[in-house]
């Protein structure tokens, strides 16, 4: 499958992407969009990336610019965990170690296939700074090799006016966890 955006679909990606930008100036603060639009324009496998991200209900926006690297990061800022990406287990090993009942997919695989790396602990307390996110849902996020190694994965959401982290048998899905991705360009 190739990776790239036909003209109309390119133009109203940016058109959803440039509104949720200037929407949400808190997000990025002292950004241009014309400068992540030339970014974008020039890499369009990225751009296919985002819109995969925003063709699963992740609402992806700029939330950071490094200036050593000269990129952009957005992260799915949608206010609950994107719903087109539920209902995962953490990795393929799970995903394969299931005897009955498994989901479609697993959340790596996913993210993969579509380009873009989970949130760190991190970035999931980073973007929670923008606003209340996974107030009714949780979203799987990146787990450390030790934890994963025993079995578990990690999971977080926002309850209580507080950012919880969870852990869960890497194997386990649920309607409402899915997964919040990021990508840099």
């Amino acid at each position: 499958m190739e990776k790239k955006l036909s003209s109309s679909e390119s133009e109203a990606l940016l058109k959803i992407v440039k509104e949720r930008f200037e929407k949400n100036a808190n997000r990025h603060e002292g950004l241009e969009w014309d400068k992540v639009l030339a970014k974008l324009e020039a890499n369009p496998e990225k751009l296919w990336s985002l819109n995969e991200m925003e063709r699963t209900g992740g609402e992806p926006d700029v939330v950071n610019y490094d200036k050593n690297t000269g990129e952009y990061t957005f992260y799915d800022c949608s206010a609950e965990s994107p719903k087109e990406r539920r209902s995962l287990c953490y990795d393929r090993q799970a995903l394969d170690a299931r005897k009955e009942n498994k989901p479609k997919n697993s959340v790596i695989d996913v993210a993969t296939a579509m380009g873009i790396t989970l949130l760190s602990e991190e970035q999931y307390r980073e973007l929670q700074k923008f606003g209340k996110f996974d107030t009714k849902t949780s979203s799987w996020i990146e787990t450390p090799a030790e934890i994963r190694k025993l079995g578990g994965a990690i999971f977080a959401d926002f309850r209580y006016g507080n950012v919880f982290i969870y852990h869960n048998g890497a194997e386990s899905y649920y309607a409402a966890r899915g997964f919040r991705g990021s990508l840099k360009i």
